[in-house]
């Protein structure tokens, strides 16, 4: 039986927090208990089946890597030359997929150009026998389903944590919530290092305040 891994991604789109990736592998004998536990793309749970979900999908996991790629990070693929988001996002697949070794690999690839990602990724890979399947919305598949839960619950969790430690609700962290808007506008310099630079969002708030001083 083939050890199968599915990844994918929670916070691509925050201004706040990192961007969460997750490979998680399975025993392909052991594809039944994902669809016994209902794993589906996190977007369609709600938060309490998420985290319950969370749980059951650790203790049927041969093993699952986890990948926090914080703001400055984040900020430096997007403002670069010679990279971009998503060629950072493939590179720590293919960390992930080194440390797994599955025979199987399925990810959701956020890049417009399926074939170009593929073979960027493979020749990052040790293991060249690896099958690759590179998708758009491919939470169709279980493990992929299984790593976008993993991924948006762990992201949750540090979204909280940020919280706790400034001491301030900001909401969500995406740019339509205007409680994050707000807090942005307000908290730009204080708490820059939990936010993205190179996000429209916080630039705005940046040049709308340095205008008025």
């Amino acid at each position: 039986m083939a050890l199968i891994a599915g990844i994918d991604e929670a916070g691509r789109g925050p201004c706040i927090g990192p961007l969460v990736i997750c490979a998680y592998m399975i025993d392909e004998k052991d594809m039944g208990l994902l669809a016994n536990i209902g794993a589906k793309d996190s977007k369609l749970l709600s938060a309490p089946k998420r985290q319950k979900m969370f749980a059951e999908l650790q203790k049927a996991a041969k093993a699952y890597e986890l990948i926090e790629i914080q703001p400055a990070e984040i900020d430096a693929a997007v403002e670069s030359e010679t990279t971009n988001l998503n060629w950072l996002e493939a590179e720590k697949a293919a960390i992930m997929l080194n440390k797994l070794n599955p025979d199987i690999a399925i990810i959701d690839c956020p890049s417009p150009n399926l074939k170009a990602y593929k073979d960027f990724i493979m020749g990052l890979l040790k293991k060249k026998t690896m099958e690759l399947v590179i998708e758009h919305k491919a939470e169709r598949h279980l493990p992929v389903a299984a790593a976008s839960i993993i991924a948006k619950v762990t992201r949750d969790k540090r979204i909280e944590e940020i919280k706790k430690e400034i001491g301030e609700n900001f909401g969500s962290g995406y740019p339509a919530d205007p409680k994050t808007k707000e807090f942005i506008a307000k908290n730009w310099k204080a708490h820059s290092d939990v936010m993205r630079k190179s996000w429209g969002t916080y630039k705005a708030a940046a040049q709308k305040s340095l205008k008025e001083f």
